[in-house]
């Protein structure tokens, strides 16, 4: 539980980056950054524990979260100021905050006891909310559906529960999850993977 806590604040803290970087491309100014960062950071997590019906929602409940998210903000706007940002931190901060979020929302899931395919969608739900926020927010094509795979939450958390039924330690199978969320939402940013795309006739 101690472990699921940990990796939950983890999430928060790397889509909060995430968010504080789009606003600074978006050019706000730092109530801007703090806002969008907070959107990002809660949207996917806020969405699950309402879907779940858990209350209070979970930032409300610890506001360790909110604490974790002002971190994040003060850390991003100290590193921008201080250090040419990479030109794909926003993409990494994305493909990682997506797998952190995904499984963890799984997890949360999975402890109601929900079917697989509930568990799968709730936590790829969880993963992709915050990030279509901050894009939308930003006026930007949410990444979610412009980078290619898509689906990158569905198959980590699909290996995930597999590698469970399989016998393997729940932690080894989040790690699996994430990591191959991770690889391929990098592979569809920079490498172009892409699922097959539906064309009509006309």
């Amino acid at each position: 539980m101690l472990l699921l806590y940990v990796l939950d604040l983890a999430g928060v803290a790397v889509f909060a980056v995430s968010g504080a970087l789009a606003a600074g491309h978006a050019g706000l100014d730092w109530l801007g950054v703090v806002v969008i960062a907070s959107v990002t950071a809660v949207g996917g997590g806020t969405l699950r524990d309402l879907l779940l019906d858990r209350h209070p929602v979970f930032w409300i409940k610890d506001t360790r979260y909110v604490y974790v998210i002002l971190a994040a903000c003060a850390f991003t706007i100290a590193w921008v100021h201080l250090l040419p940002v990479p030109e794909h931190a926003l993409a990494v901060a994305d493909a990682l905050g997506l797998g952190l979020f995904a499984i963890t929302g799984a997890q949360v899931a999975e402890e109601r006891r929900l079917p697989a395919v509930i568990v799968l969608l709730v936590g790829t739900m969880t993963g992709a909310a915050g990030g279509l926020l901050r894009d939308v927010f930003t006026a930007h094509v949410p990444l979610l559906l412009s980078s290619g795979i898509y689906g990158a939450a569905i198959a980590g958390i699909a290996a995930y529960l597999l590698l469970q039924a399989g016998g393997v330690p729940r932690r080894w199978a989040f790690h699996a999850g994430v990591l191959l969320i991770v690889a391929l939402r990098l592979g569809g940013i920079f490498g172009g993977w892409h699922l097959p795309v539906l064309r009509l006739q006309g």
